[in-house]
């Protein structure tokens, strides 16, 4: 009996987020970031209409050649203040993935992708006039090489930005610990509001900053953010009852390291 008492103990605290006593702006109790990824053309059709009409900043990991699809509408973006971040030059993931079999992590070297990186920055810089300080990771995937060749090329992120954030992660970033090359992230394509808001509540108990990711916004299809629960969450975040500081995550990321003291 005592063996199952403490094997409960010790599920129900591996499954509860850990407790932070960072304090954040104006006696908020967490932080919230949206995030999308790929510079998908309905982020500018659908999404920044919306965010602009509540006035909340997103921060969108950007693929230049997919910019240019809808360059004026990033452009506006841009002037109305949204973050634009490196999502890479040509989108690497896992050669696993049949659509990636042309472009596999697996045949990068770490020099081939800090060149792309340098080249991505280069290439927002042209186009959107913006020196890009946040990273994500295509496919929240962190490697490159094979077997005994793998590396990780969080190192690379870590000398070029500010941050760099993952992707379909299990837990909010705790302030106080959270490592800015590896920042975590929840999905936020296909749900409801009312399955993100237990997850808004456990952070905001424990004074977390969740950042949400997704991909496209109100078309049809997979990887896309419901309207409704854009709307839905952004009335709830901007009640002052509920105590969420909603910013960019770059935003979140200067906050938190000078609280903490880090220069980097």
């Amino acid at each position: 009996m005592k063996r199952i008492i403490l094997a409960a103990i010790l599920l129900t605290t591996a499954n509860s987020f850990a407790q932070s006593s960072f304090t954040w702006p104006d006696g908020k109790q967490m932080a919230m970031s949206l995030s999308f990824d790929d510079a998908r053309e309905s982020q500018v059709t659908m999404g920044t209409p919306l965010f602009d009409q509540y006035g909340v900043k997103a921060t969108f990991y950007v693929v230049p050649a997919s910019v240019k699809k809808q360059l004026v509408g990033w452009k506006t973006a841009v002037k109305s203040g949204h973050e634009i971040g490196n999502h890479s030059l040509t989108h690497p993931c896992t050669g696993n993935f049949s659509w990636s079999r042309k472009n596999a992590l697996e045949e990068y070297s770490l020099d081939r992708m800090k060149s792309e990186l340098v080249q991505c920055n280069q290439q927002i810089k042209e186009i959107l006039n913006v020196d890009s300080k946040v990273f994500a990771y295509p496919c929240g995937q962190k490697f490159v090489g094979s077997g005994v060749e793998t590396k990780s090329y969080v190192p690379l992120v870590a000398e070029q930005f500010q941050s760099g954030r993952g992707w379909m992660d299990e837990a909010p970033n705790d302030p106080l610990y959270c490592n800015f090359s590896q920042l975590t992230c929840i999905e936020i394509d296909g749900k409801t509001f009312e399955q993100l808001l237990p997850l808004i509540n456990e952070a905001k108990k424990n004074g977390l900053w969740l950042i949400f990711g997704g991909h496209e916004i109100n078309v049809e299809g997979n990887q896309t953010t419901r309207i409704e629960t854009l709307k839905k969450l952004i009335t709830y975040v901007q009640d002052p009852a509920n105590g969420i500081w909603i910013q960019p995550v770059g935003t979140v990321s200067n906050f938190i390291k000078d609280k903490r003291g880090i220069t980097n």
